[in-house]
């Protein structure tokens, strides 16, 4: 019923696929479920319009009535629970003990789709998420109209071929930039950020190789220690290939813990809470220590 809702305000199955963060083609494959479990025809579609139907038009009001009294027994239902849901969405990284620091606080429902930095702190603009763990720069804290609070940090390491584990100074790695800004946006500002700041190598790919087998190929090419990325902190390396530490600065990323700057549902913000509480700095206010320009937890 919130498909067709969508697809009704839009009048256009792109838009609302967007709209609904779903793909096209399953929108249109649930219109069409509805449209046969209903028995009548919703939509007159073709390759250039979409309109409703005499059919659709009248059950439009029915239907956004029916949402409207279930979005009210959901919520009756949270009040009698004792306890709100709230909607957490993350890249890749996520406290180990996340459920026990929330429990009693709120029901936190881990949202199924993972997706990049920049996008999840859209979503809690936005509104379809209330939280996100992701890394954001105090200029999208800013323009999204969200809060940051510092949750956890990695600190960030070089993989190197050979055998050779000792420390390698930040000068004498590279740092890797793919040209799908889609999915690595926020990598690619930081890696600039560090390759200026350290003197790193910035070597520019467009194969997707931040991660996984690529990347490997990649370190074993280009002949220096390439840092490696959050998304490949606890890949385990090959046989021929090493760990090092990097130093000359230590590098971080940091994971913020983001929400609506003016949220005022208690349970999304006591869950936040409980979430950053004692979670101290991290060893990032040390003086070796280096985080990008515009980190919102840089001192």
């Amino acid at each position: 019923m919130r498909y067709f809702v969508a697809v009704a305000e839009e009048l256009n199955f792109g838009r609302a696929a967007e709209r609904l963060l779903i793909a096209g083609p399953s929108l249109s494959q649930q219109i069409k479920a509805l449209e046969r479990d209903l028995g009548v025809r919703l939509f007159d579609r073709d390759r250039r319009s979409v309109s409703l139907t005499p059919a659709g038009a009248a059950l439009l009001p029915h239907t956004r009535a029916l949402l409207e009294r279930a979005e009210d027994l959901q919520r009756c239902a949270e009040r009698l629970s004792g306890s709100e849901s709230v909607r957490l969405g993350y890249v890749n990284w996520l406290p180990p003990d996340l459920t026990a620091r929330t429990a009693g606080v709120a029901r936190l429902h881990l949202d199924a789709w993972v997706a990049p930095s920049h996008t999840q702190a859209a979503r809690v603009a936005a509104g379809s998420l209330d939280l996100a763990v992701c890394w954001v720069r105090t200029e999208d804290v800013e323009r999204h109209g969200l809060h940051a609070r510092l949750l956890g940090a990695d600190r960030l390491y070089a993989v190197s071929a050979g055998d050779d584990t000792s420390e390698v100074a930040a000068r004498d790695t590279a740092v890797l930039l793919d040209a799908d800004t889609t999915s690595w946006s926020s990598w690619n500002v930081y890696a600039e950020l560090l390759a200026r700041d350290t003197g790193a190598r910035a070597v520019r790919i467009s194969d997707g190789g931040i991660t996984g087998p690529a990347f490997f190929d990649h370190v074993r090419s280009i002949g220096l220690p390439v840092v490696n990325s959050p998304k490949g902190q606890t890949t385990p390396l090959p046989p021929d290939l090493v760990q090092r530490p990097v130093v000359a600065p230590r590098i971080h990323w940091t994971w913020s813990l983001v929400r609506r700057e003016n949220e005022d549902r208690p349970a999304v913000l006591a869950a936040a809470e409980a979430l950053c509480a004692d979670v101290g700095d991290l060893g990032l206010g040390a003086p070796d220590s280096w985080l990008p320009e515009g980190d919102p937890h840089r001192r």
